[in-house]
């Protein structure tokens, strides 16, 4: 009888409320599965990068498509129309003469101001991945979670995966659906894409409120609900403290941008 006790609290241990399988140990993933399977099922992708973390393949991903879109809407929209709208409506185009508009415009034009222009979402999208994933490994730290640096790569490339992708797509369908003479220029800092009630307002009539309406856009909360999703499965973070670590550098950055359209304005 003591050797049956024994044999089921053993059996109890074991089995008893807790998967026969190691939590720790998640069924692996290929590079492949990954990228398809952040669209369809991202809790078993992040799952997977906590004994194998990918980010490669989806950054380089993220950051063709973040070009292609930029070098697209440059061609389809006219490089120098584009760059002419965007110094003649800027904040500062009142105080300067039409001749210094017109230096500034032809700085751009240069070889040099071209490639810089060209040049710029790649640099962006680099310093952007790697930044956002050194706030998530420091909210990390200071939950007290143990995240390495290519853990919190993947969960920032990845959760801009799907957004960047889908927002990609309707930008060449929005390019290629209407006339180039439709479309207003400085949609390229504006955004192609516009899931938000920012298109409601005239921008330059109100800066900061376009600000704020901007910032409360579908996909953008689609990629922090994935962050959040990711630093909670990746490093089992509770929720709470998954989307505040996603929320805070968000507010941050809002705030940031309401300044920056208060200086503009001033």
């Amino acid at each position: 009888m003591r050797d049956m006790s024994v044999m089921l609290c053993a059996l109890n241990t074991w089995t008893g409320g807790v998967p026969m399988a190691s939590e720790s140990s998640v069924q692996p993933m290929s590079t492949a599965q990954t990228l398809v399977g952040i669209f369809f099922s991202p809790a078993r992708v992040f799952e997977s990068f906590r004994e194998r973390p990918r980010f490669l393949s989806a950054a380089l991903i993220v950051l063709a498509s973040t070009v292609f879109l930029s070098v697209l809407f440059l061609n389809r929209m006219g490089y120098e129309r584009v760059i002419r709208s965007a110094i003649e409506t800027s904040p500062r185009a009142a105080t300067l003469t039409p001749e210094q508009r017109e230096r500034a415009i032809g700085i751009y034009l240069s070889p040099l101001g071209k490639a810089i222009t060209y040049a710029k979402p790649i640099i962006a999208t680099i310093l952007g991945i790697a930044a956002g994933a050194a706030i998530y490994l420091l909210g990390s730290f200071l939950a007290k979670r143990t995240m390495h640096y290519k853990q919190v790569l993947a969960v920032w490339v990845y959760s801009s995966l799907p957004p960047t992708i889908i927002t990609t797509l309707l930008g060449v369908l929005i390019l290629f659906s209407r006339s180039a003479k439709d479309i207003d220029p400085m949609m390229r800092d504006t955004g192609i894409v516009r899931t938000n009630l920012s298109v409601l307002i005239d921008p330059s009539l109100h800066p900061m409120l376009a600000v704020a309406l901007r910032s409360f856009d579908l996909f953008a909360f689609y990629g922090l609900f994935l962050a959040a999703l990711g630093l909670r499965k990746t490093a089992r973070i509770q929720p709470a403290i998954s989307w505040a670590i996603v929320l805070v550098p968000w507010i941050i950055g809002l705030l940031f941008q309401l300044a920056r359209a208060a200086l503009l304005k001033a």
